[in-house]
């Protein structure tokens, strides 16, 4: 059949981004992470939405490609999220306090 092209398995292909490969695409961008996340004391969900990339690709680019790739960064990038996580029931609570304080303002209650 001429219309069809032949089956080529995904692991053999190379899609280029940019002019480089795309496993050195993910690299730069577990880096790009790693540093935005340092450099702006960033949580994961931050990071995911000023990325344009899920949550659960943030955490992987960080504790498991970046292990790879640079361990000090990866080292200094988990010590963040680390403190983030600690403190994340405060935020949350604080979230909710401003959220009920909002409405009753608003004289929703």
């Amino acid at each position: 059949m001429p219309g069809i092209p032949p089956f080529i398995p995904a692991y053999l292909v190379k899609t280029s981004i940019r002019g480089s490969s795309v496993k050195d695409y993910i690299e730069e961008r577990a880096i790009d992470i790693a540093n935005y996340i340092i450099d702006c004391n960033a949580t994961v969900r931050q990071t995911a939405r000023q990325f344009g990339i899920s949550k659960s690709t943030v955490h992987k680019d960080v504790t498991e490609r970046l292990l790879q790739i640079n361990p000090a960064l990866a080292k200094e990038a988990r010590k963040v999220l680390d403190v983030n996580k600690s403190e994340r029931h405060i935020r949350g609570g604080l979230a909710t306090r401003e959220k009920y304080l909002h409405q009753t303002k608003n004289g929703i209650k």
